[in-house]
């Protein structure tokens, strides 16, 4: 594999191993490292400028995502998310945004909420122009504000662990088949509630949005012909 990895250059309370793993799935997610592609832990080390020790540790994490695959002995490549991979965190994010949101609407300041609503409006935007980027870019923003304001250091620590598979497995993909009219006015009731501090109301809303109604399961995708249609 070509130099596609930068050196890791420590600051603060950064700790290596955590930065191993972001920077590696960090260029999975942005295509520097792509599907099939083989890993190999001693040249990802020689160009991060670590040990092989991080670097184990932190496919490892990865292949727990899905984002790799390490056959032991043999090789550790880089995986394409499959609709099951997809559904699954699709499913994820959707029961955990809505769970921090009911956390964070009781207890965020008026700036914070500010910030937070601005997210759902420009996700409202971007469904409005049918710019599948833009609303998945403003969902990832919302979430981020979300996860901060529930003051919640564990749901912070699963969204570190969590957040580069979320974006690739969801980035590319939707099961979200809903008709564009139906979804806008879902982020605007989902909105409404945010604004209101309506937790019930918001976490419920984003249940709608992904269509997770008791019983059921996230379409396959099939139907999905845009990066993201959240």
């Amino acid at each position: 594999m070509s130099d596609a990895l930068h050196p890791i250059d420590l600051v603060g309370g950064m700790i290596l191993s955590d930065e191993v793993y972001a920077r590696i799935g960090a260029a999975i997610v942005d295509g520097t490292l792509r599907p099939g592609q083989r890993l190999r832990d001693v040249e990802i080390a020689r160009q991060l400028g670590v040990s092989r020790t991080p670097v184990r540790e932190a496919l490892q994490r990865l292949e727990r995502f899905g984002l790799v695959e390490i056959a032991v002995g043999r090789y550790t490549r880089v995986t394409a998310p499959d609709d099951k991979l997809r559904r699954d965190t699709g499913e994820l994010a959707a029961y955990f945004l809505g769970n921090a949101l009911h956390l964070a609407l009781s207890r965020c300041d008026d700036a914070t909420l500010a910030r937070i609503v601005a997210a759902a409006d420009a996700a409202i935007a971007g469904v409005q122009a049918d710019d599948s980027r833009a609303v998945f870019t403003a969902a990832v923003e919302l979430g981020i504000s979300v996860t901060l304001a529930t003051e919640n250091n564990v749901f912070l620590a699963l969204v570190r662990e969590s957040s580069v598979a979320t974006r690739r497995n969801l980035g590319g993909w939707s099961g979200i088949l809903a008709p564009r009219e139906q979804r806008e006015r879902t982020w605007r009731r989902m909105r409404d509630c945010i604004a209101a501090r309506d937790g019930d109301g918001a976490e419920q809303t984003v249940r709608d949005l992904y269509g997770m109604t008791a019983g059921a399961r996230l379409g396959d995708g099939s139907a999905a012909t845009e990066p993201d249609s959240m």
